[in-house]
């Protein structure tokens, strides 16, 4: 932007301190700090990867901006909190933008429209965005110095709000919003992105994850064939889609599976005991002037409390009783489901639960619930 609209003034308010204002026709940007990110991109390539990837139908005689001219200019302005493409307009002329498009010259051509980088984004076709998601699975291979002996490979659907009428955003009544539902397949040995599939609003948590799944470790299989994959998410993704594909791909696997009349039953003992262990502990607590620990027990049940029988799994049974009497956290529904992975009850619920944060007594940046 170019910086005008002052007035020659002194103010003298500050003791023996004047200050002055003069008009000037320098340009200034707010978003210094990108230029950071810019060094990061040159270093890693992440932005010329993703440019040479998408098709470009247009004439290249007539081109004013280049296809990864506009992907950083949206990857950027995305970064710097300019999530519409509205913003492009009066961004057109920022020094950093330019700077970080290529090198241009902050005083050179404008950058691209909002007009144009919408039609930028709406000519990108489905093969590209295939290849696009080779180049997500290809930098994560990158990532590794040393071939890896095991991955954990975690599946989330993360609501995206929407605050437009942009396509394919519908309204969800579990998050109360119009939104997109993306699909994210990261790697908890190095939290990196691995897969990410944009779908509709309304969309169910598993939609499309067997495939993206699939997809993700023939890819990886191919590098590293002697790797051992482990899968885990929570109960919107224990259906039998993904107990087959997880078999068929020779996976280990946990899953959350949602509670039932049967797993209620199984279960309605192992919740008397840890309610009189509670009792117990409060008493205790009392007595030592200290404060009561949470309780918690864990058992497993036999596949018999699914609704489904063509899979194998082993179910392990958390109860979790936190430290107010009306907290009572019965597992039900935080049931894991393992098969091919099977160690002692306890064990799994580390890896499935804790390791994914589910719990505030053992990471701050849990969900709460």
């Amino acid at each position: 932007m170019i910086v005008r609209a002052t007035w020659p003034q002194s103010l003298d308010f500050a003791d023996g301190a004047a200050i002055h204002f003069s008009d000037c026709d320098d340009r200034f940007s707010a978003d210094g700090g990108l230029l950071l990110f810019g060094q990061l991109d040159r270093s890693l390539g992440f932005t010329q990867a993703f440019a040479d990837v998408l098709d470009d139908p247009r004439d290249p005689d007539l081109l004013e901006h280049s296809t990864l001219d506009m992907v950083r200019q949206r990857v950027f302005g995305v970064l710097a909190g300019y999530e519409d493409q509205n913003d492009a307009d009066p961004l057109r002329a920022d020094p950093v933008f330019k700077i970080l498009l290529c090198g241009h010259a902050p005083d050179g051509p404008d950058l691209a429209s909002q007009p144009t980088l919408s039609r930028f984004e709406n000519s990108i076709s489905i093969a590209s965005l295939k290849r696009l998601r080779q180049v997500f699975v290809d930098q994560f291979i990158d990532s590794f110095a040393t071939p890896p002996r095991s991955l954990t490979f975690d599946l989330d659907a993360v609501d995206d709000p929407a605050h437009g009428n942009q396509q394919l955003t519908f309204w969800h009544n579990y998050y109360d919003q119009n939104q997109y539902l993306p699909l994210v397949i990261s790697c908890a040995e190095n939290d990196l992105l691995v897969s990410l599939s944009l779908r509709h609003g309304s969309a169910s948590a598993a939609l499309g994850a067997d495939d993206d799944l699939e997809y993700v470790v023939t890819r990886v299989r191919a590098v590293w064939p002697d790797v051992t994959i482990y899968v885990r998410a929570d109960a919107a993704f224990g259906i039998p889609t993904m107990y087959q594909v997880c078999e068929r791909l020779r996976l280990s696997y946990s899953f959350g599976l949602q509670g039932n009349a049967v797993l209620k039953r199984r279960t309605q003992e192992l919740l008397d005991r840890a309610l009189a262990a509670w009792q117990a502990e409060r008493l205790l607590a009392r007595e030592q002037e200290r404060a009561a620990q949470p309780v918690r027990l864990f058992d497993g049940v036999d596949r018999s409390a699914l609704l489904f029988q063509d899979v194998k799994p082993r179910i392990v049974v958390p109860i979790w009783v936190l430290t107010h009497p009306l907290q009572v956290r019965i597992s039900i529904v935080h049931t894991i489901v393992v098969d091919r992975f099977k160690p002692h009850p306890e064990c799994t619920f580390v890896l499935m639960v804790v390791c994914r944060c589910h719990y505030p007594e053992y990471s701050r940046e849990s969900h709460e619930g």
